[in-house]
């Protein structure tokens, strides 16, 4: 590693701040910053700004920036959360839908639309963060959002699990996207895993790792 904009690649388990504390123990005393967080949960590509110039162009040089990702959802379940972290419920006891059903769907969440995220999240409800708010129990109401998905693509479907890749601007919760496609399916649906393939110019090829 040195100092400038590069990619690392996330592992499961750490958050992305870890990955910060990481790399601060080979730069001590440097400026290091991250665009574009990743849930525990999920892997992939982070980009990081090691050095005070780095860091502060860090904005600048992923403004606009379109993002790529593989994403493992599972039918016929739900999760509070959205994600694998639950609790996780059976909300689905019909048929198995088929792929073409399957296809349609996802194509209806391609372009601008609006997309509520996720109440397990950082985003701010009167000045506190949703994630907090909803651990409490507290009952909130997050406002949707305008997001821009450019492509989604069927990698895989063995029913209950779909594999797609997603191509989106920035701002897009894929675990809201999961939600979604399984209420339009009428079956539920949360995200069972993710992973983070490319920001801009930055691919899986690109990112060093961190093990």
């Amino acid at each position: 590693m040195k100092k400038g904009i590069f990619a690392v690649y996330k592992p499961v388990g750490m958050t992305s701040y870890d990955v910060i504390r990481r790399i601060k123990k080979e730069f001590p005393g440097e400026k290091i910053g991250h665009g574009g967080t990743l849930d525990p949960l999920a892997e992939g590509v982070l980009v990081v700004g090691v050095g005070r110039e780095a860091t502060r162009s860090l904005h600048d040089v992923l403004k606009g920036t379109d993002k790529v990702y593989e994403a493992e959802i599972e039918l016929g379940r739900t999760s509070e959360t959205d994600d694998s972290e639950g609790p996780i419920v059976n909300s689905y006891a019909g048929e198995p839908v088929t792929e073409k059903a399957v296809k349609s769907i996802l194509q209806q969440f391609v372009g601008v639309i609006e997309q509520v995220p996720p109440r397990y999240s950082a985003i701010k409800i009167n000045g506190q963060s949703a994630y907090k708010r909803a651990r409490r129990g507290e009952e909130f109401v997050i406002e949707p959002k305008t997001i821009t998905i450019h492509s989604i693509d069927l990698l895989e479907y063995s029913y209950p699990v779909v594999k797609i890749r997603v191509k989106s601007a920035s701002g897009v919760y894929i675990r809201s996207l999961a939600r979604d496609i399984g209420k339009k399916l009428g079956t539920g649906a949360y995200m069972k895993a993710l992973k983070r393939t490319a920001v801009g110019e930055f691919g899986l090829e690109d990112a060093l790792s961190m093990v």
